[in-house]
């Protein structure tokens, strides 16, 4: 591929859909078999813009499922993540934890400073508004709160409030209850995003199930994706 030119995708713009994340998992759990590891076959569009799900991985029995969706539309290239510079600047702390911060930052009524330092390894939220209100984890102080931390260089962004806390005010309460953690990156530009780990098991399967031998196997794991895009006065520090 030549110097400077994308792929097709990121430059055209790719598929975008909108469906209900519960009908969606709901249809998932459909093909998942205890004991078996499922293969399935995603396609979209279908010939009705539908979601199409099919079972690949059995000659014995194939499951099939249509998802109905919205109208697509295109995400435009300055919506893909990437990393900025050599080294992926991230951290991964508590669900229940990092929701509880950020509902404590609307207070202030103002956006959102994000903070990473290597030195010490921290991270700083801060609401400059009618209020001021700073919360700090500082990686070796708090390795049981924050799990895992990678910053090279000092680097700062601010984002909207709503924004910022729509990422965790509709999580559900299994992913506070598992706390397994939620893993926030920076990415070029200052591109935010927020994952968060979810267990996917069966309906009626709350945690985990037995497979034909009775053994004791754990529920699968997922992860929810959140985007948000940077204060575009903002003026990054040492985002290169």
């Amino acid at each position: 591929m030549p110097p400077g030119q994308g792929l097709p995708e990121a430059r055209e713009g790719r598929p975008r859909l909108g469906l209900s994340l519960g009908l969606f998992v709901d249809s998932l759990n459909t093909f998942s078999v205890p004991g078996h590891n499922s293969i399935i076959e995603i396609l979209y569009p279908g010939p009705d813009m539908q979601l199409l799900l099919k079972s690949v991985g059995s000659l014995d029995a194939c499951f099939y499922a249509e998802i109905r969706t919205r109208i697509p539309d295109t995400i435009s290239g300055d919506y893909n993540f990437q990393h900025a510079g050599n080294t992926p600047v991230s951290f991964t702390v508590k669900s229940a934890v990092l929701k509880e911060a950020i509902d404590d930052l609307e207070w202030p009524g103002s956006s959102i400073q994000i903070l990473l330092q290597p030195d010490p390894p921290s991270v700083t939220f801060r609401g400059e508004g009618h209020g001021d209100l700073q919360i700090e984890f500082f990686y070796y102080a708090n390795i049981d709160l924050l799990i895992a931390f990678q910053c090279d260089r000092r680097i700062s962004y601010r984002y909207k409030y709503k924004f910022l806390h729509a990422t965790t005010s509709n999580i559900t309460t299994s992913v506070l209850k598992e706390n397994r953690g939620s893993k926030v990156s920076i990415g070029r530009g200052g591109m935010l995003k927020i994952q968060h780990l979810v267990s996917v098991a069966r309906s009626g399967m709350q945690h985990a199930y037995s497979d034909a031998g009775g053994l004791h196997q754990p529920s699968r794991i997922a992860y929810i994706e959140f985007f948000v895009k940077p204060e575009e006065d903002e003026s990054p520090i040492n985002d290169s």
